[in-house]
């Protein structure tokens, strides 16, 4: 199939031309890009109405006689070279292929102001590398295009002060190592099977060495998804980089990759152990429950969508980690919805910034009026986030509930917590939509300032994609149980049957009938006929100055006695990662400068001892 070969190297190949069109044409490289997302969208379709199949290199080109000398080029080629579009990769390229059309379209009229230089060609090298990696079936050339993505990221965050400088270094650094650990576990993938094929393996995780390889290629998923403990570039990213940058990347691509490779480990790739799905199920709760704690005291509103980016990967793993046919469709149903709310909550984001220049909560207010698309939209996403029915988050996590609940009927340790992973989950649920309480009053709800009174709604060109977004999420919604689910995700994990009785068209019904009944209560009763006065402050007309703001209910979350030494502790940098590897790295380096004296004995012993360490590795 040769639509395979084109939707990876068409983008790849126009981003690389891109390069050689000076920055003042950067509409018409926008445009360009464009134009190549529509058709490579095209293309995915076509790869998605097909036939699941394996793709050979050598096939594709047999009879086309290319050889040097007598020497087959292609010979071999099959064995690295190979495709695969099944029902998982055909519904990851899909989804590429929607954001990406409706990012270019918001980038076209967000990214004029330059903040990323050749940010279209970088973005058309993502795409084609994208796509390369959801279709391949060989590990080594999965890491190859994986491992491009990772310095496109790096690229497509513009280092225009000290801080987000050292946020694309770290982006760079964290998914660098973990893309060096991935190596380490394809090589004893290699040792166990004698194979490279995504397709053709399944390792029973019943001895060190597949469990080392296991938890190798965990790390490049965790780190690509932003799941604990490799989360902590994600807000980070989400506050220094453009909004269409963490729309595209750390809110969705990022999403739908680092889960779909997930996706092949755990239900293919290895047969997980008892202890294993413990791990996975641990992980999962943690990274919803710390990271939306975070999000609580935020008062930066992208750095508070980043930790929402993390949290609601726990619920996918969740789902991965049941390990049964509805947990599978569970969690890739929430990848799907948390990347459709998620990069519209992004978007969105950036239409504030565009028009305020402001990126703190504490500094905005009343927008709604002004900005009436984006407020709308915002609404949306933020009541699918948080589960609210009968939009897409509700749904996908009333299927991930479900499944908690059937997994609890098993004899594992794990399964015997099920009580635990389910008070979590849902625990989650109710604090991301405490923290959106507190994004959207302080964004559109509260008291406008005077500054703002000539604030107006952002280009038709950018309010578009979040409306899209949107009604994806409300259709998601509504149709999940009827078409969603068992059109585009049992295909992948099996077909099953919903416990109990649930029918979210049915759910919808409900709640439309009981806003009807609400809005016909308020005009009946004359409840919009109401006074509203300002506080009496000694007769004084101060309270603009002095009114509330909406962050300040949540001061106290961080004021309590535990949470307040966890809280000073993440400021300090103690939970992450990064800042801890680093800090052992400058103080090995500083060990090993010591014993620098100068000394010509002292060298020649270190050299000795080098020689012999190498030699016992070796033996």
């Amino acid at each position: 199939m040769k639509e395979i070969i084109s939707i990876i190297t068409l983008p790849v190949l126009a981003g690389l031309l891109l390069f050689f069109v000076p920055e003042k044409f950067r509409t018409f490289k926008g445009l360009v890009a464009l134009l190549v997302s529509i058709i490579t969208g095209y293309l995915t379709i076509v790869i998605y109405s097909s036939d699941n199949q394996m793709l050979r290199l050598d096939q594709l080109s047999a009879g086309s006689g290319l050889s040097v000398f007598g020497f087959d080029l292609l010979r071999d080629a099959g064995r690295y070279i190979a495709f695969n579009n099944d029902s998982l990769s055909k519904l990851i390229v899909l989804s590429v292929s929607l954001f990406t059309f409706l990012v270019l379209m918001y980038s076209i009229v967000y990214i004029k102001a330059g903040r990323v230089k050749n940010y279209y060609p970088y973005f058309l090298i993502t795409l084609g590398c994208a796509y390369g990696a959801v279709l391949s079936d060989n590990l080594l050339l999965f890491l190859a295009f994986w491992g491009v993505l990772g310095i496109t990221l790096y690229k497509l965050i513009h280092g225009y002060d000290e801080e987000s400088s050292a946020t694309a270094k770290k982006t760079l650094i964290l998914i660098g190592a973990s893309d060096s650990i991935m190596i380490i576990g394809i090589a004893i993938i290699w040792k166990i099977t004698g194979s490279l094929s995504m397709g053709g393996i399944s390792v029973p995780t019943t001895n060190a060495l597949s469990v080392v390889a296991f938890l190798a290629l965990l790390t490049g998923s965790f780190t690509k998804a932003g799941a604990f403990p490799f989360h902590t570039w994600v807000p980070d990213y989400a506050k220094s980089a453009p909004a269409s940058s963490s729309a595209y990347l750390p809110a969705s691509l990022d999403k739908l990759l680092g889960i779909y490779f997930l996706a092949r480990i755990t239900t293919g790739m290895f047969i997980l152990n008892e202890w294993l799905t413990l791990l996975l199920l641990s992980i999962g709760v943690i990274s919803i429950i710390t990271a939306v704690m975070m999000a609580l005291v935020q008062h930066n509103y992208k750095r508070l969508l980043g930790f929402h980016a993390v949290s609601q990967v726990g619920y996918m793993i969740l789902g991965f980690g049941l390990g049964s046919m509805i947990g599978v469709a569970a969690g890739l149903f929430h990848m799907i919805n948390n990347a459709l709310y998620k990069s519209g909550l992004f978007l969105s984001a950036g239409c504030v910034e565009y028009r305020t220049g402001k990126e703190e909560i504490d500094d905005l207010g009343g927008l709604s009026k002004a900005m009436p698309f984006t407020f709308f939209a915002s609404m949306v996403f933020a009541m699918s986030i948080s589960g609210i029915p009968p939009f897409n988050g509700f749904a996908s996590k009333w299927m991930i509930y479900q499944g908690i609940i059937d997994f609890g009927n098993g004899s594992g340790v794990a399964n015997k917590l099920w009580v635990v992973w389910l008070g979590l989950a849902v625990l989650g649920s109710a604090l991301t939509l405490a923290s959106f309480i507190k994004l959207i009053g302080g964004i559109f709800l509260s008291r406008r300032k005077a500054e703002f009174e000539r604030v107006r709604e952002v280009p038709v060109m950018m309010w578009i994609p979040l409306v899209i977004l949107s009604i994806f999420c409300i259709f998601f919604g509504v149709f999940a149980t009827n078409f969603v689910v068992p059109k585009l995700f049992m295909p992948v994990s099996g077909a099953f049957q919903f416990t109990g009785f649930w029918n979210s068209s049915f759910v919808s019904l409900l709640v439309l009938i009981s806003v009807i009944l609400g809005i016909i209560l308020y005009l009946a009763f004359n409840l919009k006929k109401f006074r509203t006065e300002d506080s009496f402050i000694g007769g004084e007309k101060i309270q603009d100055q002095t009114s509330y703001s909406t962050s300040e209910f949540y001061k106290t979350i961080g004021e309590f006695n535990l949470f307040s030494w966890i809280y000073r502790k993440a400021e300090e940098r103690w939970f992450d990662i990064y800042d801890l590897s680093k800090k052992f790295v400058l103080w090995l380096s500083h060990q090993l400068s010591e014993a620098h004296t100068g000394v010509l004995p002292g060298y020649v012993i270190w050299v000795f001892a080098g020689l012999i360490i190498m030699l016992l590795i070796m033996i």
